[in-house]
């Protein structure tokens, strides 16, 4: 079983067997309905530090950690040029859902996710509505959307998108021989509110990542994913229907490229089902792209506000 960060004072560690080759850990805490908190790239379950102890003694954090199942996934990874089966996020709600019910929570759940978890999210809510009771994303638009719209602004803030898209083993190789500035150059974005923002334990943990070849691997597989399959699963939903059915807020960073690019609420109409977004409560926060870590009170109000 693995240790427990300080962050995470008591805390419980849990390990879930999902496969043979897959297994999930993360922390877990709290008495109350299930919550189910996602991270984003190139963070770790450590950016939910500030937020997940304010929201256990009314909630129950669930707090997997996707780096973990990274390491354990690279093994299973495709060859570079192939398709990318194991990294797309379509399939992930397959893998996460059977975890769920050996937890002993109920089979509906309320998610709050950002970044790339929220894009996990976004798909777990159409391939699993009754998985869901509620859901919260940060920070993001749909991915189809997003690559649609790119423009020189866009490709200038969002560069990674590209970067990491590239074939390997090129961004793999460029990121591992200077980890250190990469973190840098990917956590410290403009409109935000520095590396102040960040406990330094948690900084340590993020910036580590890219010393590690297999896990770099994955997370560029990752993003090549979404430049395709994700996209194509995003047109076949909307071709045939599959909308999001669930309640759902959006939060964004007003300083961040969703807010400046993008009608965020119009976006999310798209790929919700009539009623189903929450128009008064979906909003852009004060801040850039790492909501979590820069105003963490503001999404602790949304989740106690919200999942009830």
């Amino acid at each position: 079983m693995a240790q427990v960060s300080p962050l995470y004072p008591n805390y419980e560690p849990f390990s879930v067997p999902v496969s043979n080759d897959i297994t999930i850990t993360g922390v877990r805490n709290g008495d109350g309905p299930p919550l189910l908190l996602l991270h984003g790239f190139p963070q770790t379950h450590l950016m939910w530090h500030k937020v997940a102890p304010r929201t256990a003694p009314t909630l129950h954090p669930y707090n997997p950690r996707p780096a973990r199942l990274r390491l354990l996934l690279q093994t299973l990874l495709p060859q570079p040029g192939r398709s990318h089966p194991l990294r797309q996020k379509p399939p992930w709600p397959s893998i996460a859902s059977p975890s769920w019910n050996p937890w002993a929570i109920p089979k509906t759940n309320y998610i709050c996710a950002h970044d790339r978890g929220a894009r996990l999210a976004h798909q777990l809510c159409i391939t699993h509505p009754h998985k869901v009771k509620k859901c919260i994303l940060l920070d993001i638009c749909p991915t189809k959307s997003m690559y649609a719209a790119t423009q020189h602004t866009f490709a200038q803030v969002y560069w990674h998108w590209f970067f990491l898209t590239q074939p390997a083993p090129f961004p793999e190789n460029v990121i591992t021989a200077a980890p250190a500035a990469f973190a840098e150059k990917c956590l410290v974005r403009p409109g935000g509110a520095g590396r102040s923002m960040y406990d330094g334990m948690a900084y340590a943990a993020y910036a580590k990542q890219f010393e590690d070849w297999e896990t770099v691997h994955a997370m560029c597989e990752d993003y090549r994913a979404s430049a395709k399959e994700d996209i194509e699963e995003q047109t076949r939903d909307l071709e045939a229907g599959r909308k999001i059915r669930c309640p759902l807020r959006v939060l964004w960073g007003k300083a961040g490229v969703v807010d400046m690019l993008f009608d965020a609420k119009g976006e999310w109409r798209k790929v919700s089902g009539e009623g189903s977004l929450d128009e008064e409560g979906s909003c852009a926060v004060d801040c850039g792209h790492f909501i979590l870590e820069e105003k963490p009170e503001e999404v602790v109000r949304h989740c106690l506000e919200f999942f009830r």
